[in-house]
């Protein structure tokens, strides 16, 4: 298959996204017309290093570049301040100048966190991101937010900071656990969902194949860049449109908070019940057809996926105490929740004056349905 390539038009800071089979193996050549001097700093976790570290290594070095590695701890834990810090020291040992690269190979947490560290040493370093995960290739490694969470919430501190090149391999997508490439699709349904609805349509129709076929698994991988790219293009640093890359996050982070950032609930299940409920919530408020609900829930279940509060196990607080985690979103304003809600499939949009009485009573009732 040949590889697509995405172009994200942001002036001086654009930069391409590729999309294909092979792309680690030819990272060297794909990465080398980037460098000043022939070295690069490779970050990864503990388990992509062994799977696929080796690769990427030696396609950087067939190309004359000299490589420093650094494995973190795999897991959402891992993108906090711990991790973070020893990052940037390593990378200051690695006496990486403003004119080198750094290359984030993992999944979200890798390239936020690592994104980060690039945007905040030496005042800004370049860095690339070769995305290892579903979720990754069609969302985090894109667009440029880099960040950790915190003690009060997720993504709380960070930077836009875009890279300077995005390689995204779909062949290495064929290693991924079977929950980790759904938790992925969660974000790839949340295109269709928020702005496209033949591509929801082409899900419906198409989802239960990606994992299996690599074409369909490619068109879905740059359908959902492309979507991604437009409205990066059009709102970099979230004044208005990019807001809508949000849909179901409000509600997911307050979960994802709930149950510790752990893989009790990973963030693509987080995003799939908070499309969900998303929906649910804009049926009530009369603002989308009374079948849409239905429709994503449908469509989620047929694809294995996590729908409902009752899919997460263990305890969860109460419905006032979940609006509550919701106050510390990004997305708040003088004090107000803002909530992605859609008046149909494919037609998402930002609304400011969600009653929180209505969004409590949902989560009453689903909560009610875990009993």
């Amino acid at each position: 298959m040949a590889v697509d390539v995405v172009p994200v038009a942001l002036g001086a800071r654009s930069y391409e996204v590729r999309i294909g089979p092979g792309l680690i193996d030819r990272a060297g050549a794909e990465i080398a017309p980037l460098l000043k001097r022939r070295r690069a700093a490779v970050v990864t976790d503990a388990t992509v290093a062994p799977l696929h570290l080796a690769r990427l290594v030696a396609a950087l070095e067939a190309e004359g570049i000299a490589v420093a590695t650094l494995a973190l701890p795999a897991g959402e834990s891992t993108k906090g301040w711990e991790q973070f810090g020893r990052c940037v020291e390593w990378l200051l040992e690695q006496k990486v100048e403003r004119r080198d690269i750094v290359v984030a190979f993992g999944g979200g947490v890798i390239g936020d966190l690592v994104g980060f560290a690039a945007a905040v040493l030496r005042r800004g370093v370049r860095f690339v991101q070769i995305p290892t995960t579903l979720l990754a290739q069609v969302d985090s490694s894109v667009g440029g937010k880099t960040g950790i969470n915190t003690a009060q919430g997720k993504n709380l501190v960070g930077a836009f900071h875009q890279p300077s090149l995005v390689l995204a391999d779909i062949g290495v997508l064929e290693s991924l656990p079977a929950r980790d490439f759904l938790a992925g699709y969660g974000e790839v349904v949340k295109y269709g969902l928020l702005g496209d609805a033949a591509f929801f349509d082409w899900l419906e129709g198409n989802g239960p194949a990606l994992a299996g076929d690599a074409a369909k698994r490619q068109h879905a991988v740059r359908r959902s860049v492309e979507m991604k790219a437009g409205i990066v293009e059009r709102d970099e640093t979230e004044e208005g449109e990019r807001a809508l890359l949000n849909l179901g996050h409000t509600f997911c982070h307050a979960l994802e908070k709930a149950t510790g950032y752990s893989d009790r609930l990973l963030h693509g299940e987080g995003v799939a019940i908070g499309c969900a409920l998303a929906f649910e919530l804009s049926q009530r408020l009369g603002l989308c057809a009374q079948e849409a609900p239905g429709r994503v829930r449908a469509h989620l279940r047929a694809m294995g996926m996590k729908v409902d509060l009752a899919d997460i196990p263990g305890e969860l607080p109460g419905a006032e105490a979940l609006v509550a985690l919701m106050g510390q979103d990004k997305k708040v304003v003088d004090g107000k929740l803002r909530f992605i809600l859609a008046r149909g499939i494919g037609e998402a949009f930002v609304a400011d004056e969600v009653p929180p009485g209505m969004v409590t009573a949902l989560l009453d009732e689903a909560l009610a349905a875990r009993r």
